[in-house]
């Protein structure tokens, strides 16, 4: 049995003169989460619709569970569990029904597939609400009742095409919750998002998509390491003066080796540095030589964050700079 559980090798991916994805590499080890990291328009949702067999690649090769996902496609579908952006639920019937639905249409015996519809609105906390239609349910209990359809049949790899997306900041703490527990029990789990926290918070290691290539991957830790310092954070009361700020910074001579480092967004600059104690006095004394007042200022390690705008250059919620998002504003 490989120790492999998803495999892509050169995979590409067009939709008309949209090349989604470009020439992907990427294995994922059994019982491991793996982290797909992209703004949206990256391509993420595209490799995984390759993956999970709603679509074929234009070239290269992908395997699930050593498995070809074009040539045993149907085996595939047997072995994955997939939940997408959007919570996919008959509105119109009740959780319970729309679990034991999919039991059917797994072909589980009708015993099994009433058990597992029962365990699993325990499991995600909904059973008080299991007979109500599902088109009562809040987005929160929506997406884990999405996610509970995605398990009916127990499969060993689980793909989460960002599970998150739309959901309030205490629902979204409460599906980690439930992720964190999946991953405990040994599924393997291939996980698309944009939230940063989110990839940092979940996943062991990290794949950063970016315009239909993977530019970096690694742990979070790896790719904090990448930074190589201590970030600085400088706030102006406008992108105007942040814009004068980052200039005078990058030409005073205490901060000659900090000069590649230093970035300007909204406002901000930030410097990343090895002597943050120092590089913040000679910050401060060339911000007060130009007479550019200083609105705050913080210093901190490196976040995915830092990383993400260092490797692509933009942040990780914005689009391709065409505007286009591939195939159905794809992510």
């Amino acid at each position: 049995m490989t120790e492999t559980a998803i495999v892509a090798e050169g995979v590409h991916k067009s939709f008309g003169d949209v090349h989604a994805v470009r020439g992907i590499d990427l294995h994922v080890e059994r019982g491991t989460v793996c982290g797909l990291l992209g703004p949206n328009g990256a391509g993420k949702t595209t490799l995984v619709r390759m993956m999970t067999t709603i679509i074929v690649a234009d070239e290269g090769r992908i395997s699930v569970l050593g498995l070809d996902v074009v040539g045993r496609a149907q085996d595939v579908r047997e072995s994955i569990g997939l939940a997408g952006q959007y919570a996919a639920v008959d509105e119109n019937l009740t959780g319970r029904e729309n679990l034991r639905l999919i039991g059917d249409l797994s072909h589980l015996p009708k015993k099994v597939s009433r058990r597992r519809a029962d365990e699993l609105l325990v499991r995600f906390g909904i059973d008080d609400a299991g007979d109500r239609p599902a088109k009562t349910y809040s987005g929160g209990m929506r997406r884990r009742l999405d996610l509970a359809a995605a398990l009916v049949h127990r499969p060993p790899v689980l793909f989460l095409d960002e599970p998150t997306t739309g959901l309030d900041p205490a629902s979204r703490q409460d599906l980690w919750v439930v992720i964190d527990e999946l991953i405990a029990d040994g599924t393997t789990v291939l996980l698309t998002t944009q939230y940063l926290e989110e990839a940092d918070r979940l996943a062991k290691r990290i794949a950063v998509i970016d315009r239909g290539l993977i530019i970096a991957e690694g742990t979070p830790d790896e790719l904090k390491s990448q930074m190589g310092g201590t970030v600085v954070e400088l706030g102006f009361g406008d992108a105007a003066t942040a814009g004068a700020a980052a200039a005078a910074l990058r030409t005073s001579p205490e901060l000659d080796a900090a000069a590649d480092a230093i970035r300007c967004s909204d406002g901000t600059v930030e410097l990343t540095v090895d002597d943050a104690a120092r590089a913040t006095v000679a910050a401060v004394r060339t911000l007060d030589a130009h007479s550019l007042v200083l609105a705050a200022i913080e210093v901190r390690e490196p976040s995915l964050d830092d990383v993400f705008l260092s490797l692509t250059g933009h942040k990780a919620e914005q689009t391709d700079g065409d505007g286009r998002t591939g195939e159905r504003g794809d992510t």
